[in-house]
């Protein structure tokens, strides 16, 4: 409405395409604001976000903005048409819901609604799509300026690492086996989201994720992300054998500890954290392969999950390549 009065130069709306707002027509718009919500969510999870995944920052961009308006339009048009039938109390095809509806399409209500239904959109897409490329915990703390100065904290990591990846490497070839990683770390995406993770580093075939917090409630969500990604992974088997020949498995360890997280970098910033606890996490996951296992876990890990929520195997204390201290390292039964 501000819009509006600054472009005609009124203090009050032009009354012949003003809907009024009676209990109906505001219960009936809170319910299509709610039902709206969730089904550009549905079609942007299920249909959209697949659609356009394969094109480049732009083309994605300006390719949803042009999708969203259009079907915004529709969306506007239908619920128009509805709430005017509710506030003349008449059939939606009535001549009178109709003439309202073309008097509305002309004005400038109609217009400044599209102008600012686009400039708002055009600014979520463009969150989204920055947000996806760097993660949304990483923007969001570069926006609000977290870690601008050096902070410590504890953090949970979870370091996994893709079972005879060389050997796949040199089977597929390099071309190949990108799509092969990019079908991996998209297979893998779900479970983490679920499970409240953040992906801290790709590095080659190797995962690092991370959970900013060491509660009962963020530690049996690692665990029962790793769980979940072996699932979900295990669902795809017959696309990988079929497509590749082959089948990602992988390895991990989970790990807790004090780390100093900040802004780093002179020419790209990134959000960095460093401490001993990565260090051993890494070390930690090298072992699942001495034991001959998936998953490892410190005793810090275990001291912070609830009783019984989880059966630990202990393994006695390790002397982890390159520390001075013994680590004492845990199985972990389903």
């Amino acid at each position: 409405m501000w819009t509006e009065q600054a472009i005609i130069g009124q203090e009050e709306n032009t009354p012949d395409s003003a809907i009024s707002l009676t209990p109906q027509v505001f219960l009936f718009a809170s319910i299509s604001v709610t039902l709206i919500g969730f089904l550009v969510g549905f079609i942007e999870y299920r249909f959209i976000n697949a659609l356009f995944k394969p094109y480049r920052f732009v083309v994605k961009l300006l390719g949803k903005f042009v999708f969203y308006l259009l079907f915004m339009e529709l969306l506007v048009f239908v619920t128009f048409i509805i709430a005017a039938s509710i506030e003349q109390n008449s059939s939606m095809f009535s001549s009178v819901v109709w003439d309202k509806y073309q008097v509305f399409f002309g004005s400038i209500t109609h217009a400044s609604t599209l102008i600012q239904l686009a400039f708002s959109m055009l600014l979520s897409l463009f969150y989204v799509e920055v947000s996806e490329h760097l993660g949304h915990s990483v923007l969001t703390n570069f926006i609000t300026g977290k870690y601008h100065r050096p902070k410590s904290e504890t953090r949970l990591f979870m370091f996994s690492d893709m079972k005879s990846s060389t050997h796949i490497a040199e089977t597929l070839g390099h071309d190949t086996y990108f799509e092969f990683l990019a079908s991996y770390y998209n297979d893998l995406s779900d479970a983490i989201l679920r499970h409240k993770g953040e992906v801290y580093q790709y590095v080659g075939d190797e995962i690092v994720l991370t959970w900013p917090s060491t509660t009962a409630r963020f530690v049996p969500l690692s665990l029962d992300c790793f769980y979940a990604m072996k699932a979900d992974l295990e669902r795809r088997r017959p696309f990988y054998l079929e497509r590749y020949g082959v089948y990602p498995d992988f390895k991990a360890a989970i790990h807790i500890g004090e780390v100093t997280t900040g802004e780093i970098g002179a020419l790209k910033k990134d959000i960095f954290f460093t401490g001993d606890v990565l260090n051993t996490a890494a070390r930690l996951q090298s072992e699942c392969q001495t034991y001959g296992v998936d998953l490892l876990v410190s005793k810090a890990v275990v001291d912070a999950v609830p009783s019984a929520q989880y059966p630990f195997e202990s393994l006695g204390s390790v002397q982890l390549k390159g520390k001075t201290q013994a680590v004492e390292v845990f199985l972990v039964g389903v």
